[in-house]
């Protein structure tokens, strides 16, 4: 069984090790080039390059967890998630600036949700699904929370002052891992539950985890494109500075706005069916942007254009936020949780490599052609998204629909 209050503790450290590591990079990207001179696209570089580490070291911090537990491997992020701040905060050329992200990439796979996810399923099997919804509720007010501090900090003490503080905070987590059981769901708790709550052992394996890592690792791409230049994007729509982080902070309302709903009303909605209405929303939210860009173009900058700049943060939130909640339940219901680690680990590598490449594809992409550039990419990966979900869906629905 899994205790409120590791779910509380874990809501808690998402909140935190989200703001602090991932969404580090869309608060303090651009003015970390100005300050270093460097270009964009090699400050994104950095983020990369962490996500590119994820990537590599996926399947073994998903090992590490199903044999130990989360309590270790996301104690650990967190004193390495501090280091890596303090490594970004000193450096000034571009090796230790690399080597930091590095550690930071380290420290993000081993305190993210996938880690999260992973350490319930290892206590509480498939019952694992509401907790797992629950503790995105605080980790999906990261930007929301973490985009103004780093702004508030950085306008007071600069970038590299603010980064000293980040280091400070990520050591806060630590109590919350701490915290975690080290107790693993055991075989009488396996046995007794309802028969229909175990994947048919009929099931053609490989196509459904083709189709997961298919709609994870595009994604994840656009969620770390996002991270690193939504704030970018609002700004390239004409928004100034300070109402471009106000609106992209929207996101992180939009995403714990849905993932509230899906906690509250959601509890017979199979996963599928989730997957399938999160990725409904997602194409809705950058036709919205591309909405607001032509507004901007036909010089109509009033309150038609704040409102569909603020839809895209909105809808794109609330889309992203449902599919973080089946990136975790969907491997409970279409394979065998007692590997989830090792398993969904294998699975989600490709996705960091999707992330890995999404700041500097974007970087690029936002530089020959603009913002309207970036959202036509955008829009263009979640059709794809869209597509890939309703496949899995009608594969699927039929033999699952009983545990929903």
């Amino acid at each position: 069984m899994i205790r409120p209050r590791t779910v509380l503790l874990l809501g808690l450290s998402q909140l935190f090790c989200w703001g602090l590591f991932y969404y580090l990079i869309g608060g303090f990207g651009e003015a970390m080039a100005a300050s270093l001179g460097w270009s964009d696209a090699l400050v994104q570089g950095g983020f990369s390059a962490a996500l590119l580490v994820m990537g590599l070291i996926s399947g073994l911090v998903g090992r590490l967890i199903d044999r130990h537990g989360g309590r270790p491997v996301m104690v650990a992020g967190s004193l390495l998630g501090s280091v890596g701040c303090l490594g970004l905060a000193f450096a000034e050329t571009v090796v230790p600036y690399y080597a930091a992200w590095i550690v930071l990439g380290v420290a993000m796979r081993c305190t993210l949700y996938d880690a999260a996810f992973a350490a319930l399923a290892r206590i509480g099997g498939t019952e694992a699904r509401r907790p797992m919804a629950q503790i995105t509720l605080l980790g999906g007010l990261a930007s929301t929370a973490f985009w103004p501090l780093g702004h508030l900090l950085a306008e007071h003490f600069g970038w590299r002052g603010a980064l000293v503080a980040y280091a400070a905070l990520a050591l806060l987590t630590l109590p919350f891992h701490l915290a975690i059981p080290a107790t693993r769901h055991g075989p009488a708790a396996a046995a007794s539950q309802r028969p229909q709550d175990s994947p048919p052992e009929t099931r053609p394996r490989l196509a459904a985890a083709v189709l997961y890592a298919l709609i994870v690792a595009v994604t994840s791409f656009l969620n770390s494109a996002m991270a690193a230049h939504m704030i970018g994007l609002m700004a390239g729509l004409g928004l100034a500075a300070g109402t471009a982080v106000t609106l992209s902070s929207l996101r992180g309302i939009g995403q714990s706005s849905a993932r509230l709903g899906e906690v509250l009303f959601g509890r017979r909605l199979h996963p599928l069916s989730l997957n399938l209405l999160a990725l409904t929303i997602l194409p809705l939210g950058f036709a919205a942007g591309l909405a607001a860009g032509g507004l901007a173009a036909g010089g109509l900058m009033a309150g038609g254009f704040v409102t569909a700049a603020a839809a895209f943060a909105l809808l794109y939130g609330a889309g992203n936020g449902l599919s973080t909640i089946t990136r975790g339940t969907l491997p409970l219901v279409l394979f065998d949780h007692r590997t989830y680690g090792a398993l969904v680990g294998r699975l989600l590598a490709p996705s960091f490599l999707a992330s890995a490449a999404a700041p500097v594809a974007y970087a690029l992409v936002i530089e020959r052609w603009g913002a309207h550039g970036g959202l036509v990419l955008s829009l263009a990966a979640a059709l794809l998204l869209l597509a890939a979900g309703a496949v899995l869906k009608l594969a699927y629905g039929r033999q699952a629909s009983g545990a929903s």
